[in-house]
């Protein structure tokens, strides 16, 4: 497509692309960092084929600010977040924009694990360094480690935000919809003191042969020549608002599941929290805010990773707490790893974050939770409808239709079409008149019956 025919907000945000890289220095900084790591992607964005994902503005304009000052660089910044923000909304809105961005998210999801993983394994083997030259480039590769988590964890949320801004588009109008911030921010900050650090990355001799980190548009195995920049310290970012403030879940009387009495779809009452569970979650977000101002970030993962398996009434509690003891990005990390909880707790988690006041953080899990395989969370889905559990598998699907294309949503009915295809379907209808049909659709391309 040449530039003439880009829409007009894509090529507004080109421009000033173009205007803000013309006063950086190319090779220094993050604008070297991607250029040396994805040139394609960087001519990508100059043509207006693609939007880049917001992080990578954000650290250009990092680039900006350590250049010529802050005072000098926020005009400019909010210029650059408002074209942003344009510039989305009309390269979403073409056609397939969706199903791209469905794509775009399985790829990212697995991004994300693998640097969390990556992450884990390099702060283990760091506490077990025996050398100091082992330690230092344990340490190059965790700091790329966690850039490239904080990355991919934006960027999900930024995906995730636009497919409910497409899907909030197509509904009919239902009062205010406020506009979607830009998407999936991710601040240079210092992991202790929080500050903002937009100062270029110093350059150190590369130590090994790694894999390319969050700073790329795509990813691929770097090559032993030149040298590195050490990415600076990132926190995750905190949670972002969903696009539309959605309510409880809806949708008709569910169909090929045998009925009981009378269901209602309000959520259960949130249990009480005993005097024993907030001595524990005040204790522990304690002892995590210890181990992070000692920079024991092993050990505080660890930590987060068996936190998730609390009882769900813990959950808002936890959500105010860390918040209030400044780990809003332990809190964002927390979320993600319940996410894969298995889908009754999955639920029960959201459940509870949402009537204690905490919906944006239950509609975060769910949309997270659901980005499974589909044969995955059709058994996720069979095996509640087994148990009896109506409003759970409602409100399991609901995230999902929302989330995940038709075409996933109909691979999802393969375990069994006969119970599954009517539950998908009720859940779509609960969604739009569009999204019930585009699902029909898929359905019968699948081989099954709608």
């Amino acid at each position: 497509m040449s530039v003439e025919q880009l829409p007009s907000e894509v090529r507004e945000f080109t421009n000033c692309l173009d205007g803000l890289l013309a006063r950086l220095d190319q090779g220094g900084g993050w604008c070297g960092v991607f250029w040396e790591r994805d040139p394609e992607g960087m001519r990508a964005a100059l043509d207006g084929r693609e939007v880049p994902p917001w992080d990578v503005v954000e650290s250009l304009l990092g680039d900006l600010a350590a250049r010529y000052g802050t005072d000098s660089a926020a005009p400019y910044a909010e210029r650059t977040r408002a074209l942003h923000t344009a510039a989305v909304a009309a390269h979403d809105a073409r056609p397939g924009g969706r199903d791209a961005l469905g794509d775009r998210l399985d790829v990212m999801l697995r991004e994300q694990r693998y640097a969390a993983e990556r992450r884990t394994a390099l702060e283990h083997a760091l506490a077990s360094a025996t050398t100091r030259a082992e330690a230092d480039a344990l340490r190059l590769d965790l700091a790329w480690a966690r850039d490239d988590h904080a990355r991919a964890s934006a960027r999900c949320e930024e995906l995730l935000r636009r497919m409910a801004a497409l899907d909030h588009r197509a509904l009919p109008p239902r009062g205010h919809i406020p506009e979607a911030e830009p998407d999936g921010a991710v601040l240079q900050r210092d992991e202790h003191t929080g500050e903002r650090s937009p100062d270029p990355a110093p350059t150190v001799p590369r130590q090994r042969r790694r894999r390319r980190g969050g700073a790329r548009f795509a990813g691929s195995v770097e090559e032993d020549t030149g040298p590195v920049v050490v990415p600076p310290a990132v926190e995750e970012p905190p949670p972002a608002p969903a696009a539309g403030g959605r309510g409880s879940p809806r949708g008709a009387r569910f169909a090929g599941v045998a009925e009981e009495a009378p269901e209602t779809t309000t959520r259960p009452p949130a249990e009480e929290l005993g005097a024993a569970d907030r001595a524990d979650v005040l204790a522990t977000v304690e002892t995590l805010r210890r181990l992070r101002g000692a920079g024991r970030t092993g050990e505080a993962h660890a930590l987060l990773v068996e936190i998730a398996y609390w009882p769900a009434a813990r959950f808002p509690l936890l959500a105010a707490e860390l918040r209030h003891a400044g780990l809003a990005a332990d809190w964002a990390t927390l979320l993600w790893e319940a996410a894969s909880l298995p889908a009754a707790r999955l639920v029960a988690a959201a459940d509870a974050l949402t009537a204690a006041g905490h919906a944006e953080d239950g509609e975060r899990i769910l949309r997270e939770g659901v980005v499974r395989p589909a044969p995955e969370i059709g058994r996720a889905v069979m095996g509640l409808a087994g148990e009896g559990r109506h409003r759970e598998v409602r409100t399991l699907l609901d995230a999902y239709v929302r989330v995940r294309t038709p075409e996933e949503a109909a691979r999802s009915a393969a375990a069994d079409p006969g119970t599954l295809v009517p539950l998908l379907l009720d859940a779509a209808r609960g969604v739009s008149d569009e999204r019930y049909w585009d699902l029909v659709h898929a359905l019968r391309v699948a081989g099954f019956t709608a």
